[in-house]
């Protein structure tokens, strides 16, 4: 073996990688606090959630508009929306991530609920559901 091959095998580095309670620790999984049942009921329920909260201007819910970009659920059930306007100039720009937050923390078993906005990508009308792209006659 060459001195070269023998030191790479010696670091501190190549020693923890190889060790099993290393490799054990970095496949295994985490464990969720819930179940995949209750993060499919909860995902449906903040689904319909969101889907009460509309732009006064448009006659569809934010769900449909394609407003809404990501939802994420830690284990503790608190809830971080991340979501656009149909412009960043939008008139309620100020006010509409508060409605989704109320929407969200009207959720059972939601603890917190944090919607923050975000222009990139920016939203434009392919985002929208066919539903919502019939109820504007945008067909």
């Amino acid at each position: 073996m060459s001195d070269m091959q023998d030191q790479t095998t010696t670091t501190p580095d190549a020693a923890i990688s190889a060790s099993e309670t290393f490799a054990s620790a970095w496949d295994e999984p985490k464990a969720s606090a819930l179940s995949q049942g209750e993060l499919d009921k909860l995902t449906d329920d903040l689904i319909e959630a969101l889907k009460t909260v509309y732009d006064p201007e448009i006659p569809v819910d934010i769900y449909e508009l394609g407003l809404i970009y990501k939802v994420d659920v830690n284990d503790d059930r608190d809830v971080v929306v991340e979501m656009t306007l149909t412009a960043p100039g939008c008139p309620v720009a100020g006010e509409m991530p508060g409605w989704v937050e109320d929407a969200v923390k009207k959720v059972e078993g939601v603890k917190s609920a944090k919607a923050n906005l975000v222009f990139d990508p920016p939203w434009d009308s392919s985002k929208m559901s066919d539903e919502a792209k019939l109820a504007l006659n945008m067909f």
